[in-house]
């Protein structure tokens, strides 16, 4: 859980109010200086104020709602729960890990509610009393339809990635959720964007929020350098090669469709890179695997659709390689926020069609700044991978043929009595005559 710094703060956490007990454990983990976000966050936070904290990815949000979450939790001595919403399960998972990190040694305890997984296993951890639910809209709901979660309880709601919740069609459940949790409670809105539909949420089911904003919407960090390049899409794959030739480290790679994360990922291979993919098609499993694999190095690359844009949290990736633009410009910051974090430098690269010049435009307006056009190489030329060997349709007899149409549906079946008298069954599957012969000649 690393600290994510893009400058340090003069002040330290002893400043912020925060619990000597927690003090204790964030020492222990070489956690000295606050980030801004955290800073300016925590002590309102731990007042119990509604907070709206807009930070760029990668800045330590989880921090700046985890610990006054905690710290309120320990103070009331468990008469309050925290509910914390985030868009996807890998991005639960991570602040699962988080606040476990901090808290675990207390005796927190915490229930994640995600797709993907045995829901009776999460009705057991939901039995075991947690202090923290750390849930996916789509499954808390099914939860509350069930009766099998009460949330009369909370005390504490965080919305995190929340315009991100909104991208994902995820509103009605956002809404479902904020009239099922009681009206006097602390509500935290954290984000890196806050676009008119976060603020409408803020004015309805939020008391007089403080704003909280280190950067403006849309900022990105200023580790990251940009680059973009102008490419048709039947020449994109051999950019691709060239680039990969050029960077030896860890390489995040997204496109816009599953269909295309898939396509790449096999490409790449065939180049001879360890590579994985990561999109709703995959299993939880094997989306935890190919995340676990990258950051331990299996994968060098990692190709994967905006599921992931806020959900991977791996410190060290060399580049961010945009293969498709996204569909949502607030996307391409939280793409481009996977490189440069805790600190470090790091690269984003992105490939447009010359008809995508006005989606640049739209992207250098969010960011209030114009990316550089870098000059299209001399391309060599990919050979396409042929899908399946190409082989020759073997010859069938006349009488196998036959026998094949008394097997299908319908025709022959020795345990259909009905049929038994009948061995074509009914008058679609019966031979035609042959018209071009003469007339067969019955005798008597």
């Amino acid at each position: 859980m690393p600290n994510h710094l893009e400058t340090k703060s003069n002040k330290t956490f002893d400043e912020l109010g925060i619990a000597p007990k927690l003090l204790e454990i964030l020492n222990r983990h070489k956690f000295f200086h606050p980030t801004p976000i955290q800073e300016q966050s925590i002590p309102s936070a731990i007042a119990g104020k509604d907070l709206m904290g807009i930070a760029q990815t990668g800045t330590g949000k989880t921090l700046a709602f985890g610990i006054p979450m905690i710290q309120r939790i320990i103070q009331t001595q468990g008469k309050i729960i925290g509910l914390v919403v985030l868009p996807t399960r890998e991005l639960a998972l991570q602040v699962d890990q988080s606040l476990k990190k901090i808290g675990e040694s207390i005796g927190l305890k915490t229930a994640i509610l995600i797709g993907g997984e045995n829901p009776a296993k999460q009705h057991k951890a939901l039995s075991l009393r947690p202090q923290i639910i750390i849930a996916t809209p789509g499954r808390i709901n099914d939860f509350i339809d069930n009766s099998r979660l009460n949330l009369s309880r909370v005390g504490i709601l965080v919305l995190d990635e929340a315009d991100r919740m909104l991208d994902m069609g995820f509103a009605p459940q956002i809404k479902k959720i904020l009239q099922a949790v009681p009206r006097q409670r602390q509500t935290m809105l954290f984000s890196a964007t806050m676009p008119q539909e976060i603020v409408a949420i803020a004015k309805s089911y939020m008391s007089f929020p403080l704003r909280v904003e280190v950067a403006p919407s849309g900022t990105t960090v200023k580790s990251v350098t940009q680059e973009i390049f102008f490419v048709s899409g039947q020449d994109k794959i051999s950019l691709l090669a060239n680039i990969l030739n050029q960077y030896t480290g860890s390489v995040l790679i997204f496109t816009r469709t599953k269909f295309g994360a898939k396509k790449v990922t096999h490409k790449i291979r065939a180049m001879g890179y360890t590579s994985n993919e990561i999109h709703s098609n995959r299993t939880l499993n094997q989306r935890l695997e190919a995340l676990e694999g990258f950051k331990i190095g299996r994968y060098r690359i990692l190709v994967a659709t905006d599921i992931a844009a806020r959900g991977i949290d791996v410190t060290g990736i060399q580049l961010v390689l945009n293969y498709d633009l996204p569909d949502n410009p607030e996307d391409y910051v939280h793409r481009i926020g996977r490189t440069a974090r805790a600190g470090r430098t790091g690269h984003a690269i992105s490939f447009a069609t010359p008809d995508q010049r006005g989606d640049i435009k739209v992207i250098e307006r969010l960011l209030r700044t114009n990316l550089p056009v870098s000059p299209t190489p001399t391309l060599p030329k990919i050979e396409r991978l042929p899908l399946q060997p190409n082989f020759k349709k073997p010859f069938t007899p006349k009488i196998q043929i036959q026998q094949n149409r008394l097997r299908r549906p319908g025709g022959f079946n020795r345990q259909n009595s009905q049929n038994r008298s009948n061995p074509y069954g009914n008058r679609r599957n019966k031979p035609k005559p042959n018209r071009s012969s003469r007339p067969r000649q019955w005798s008597r």
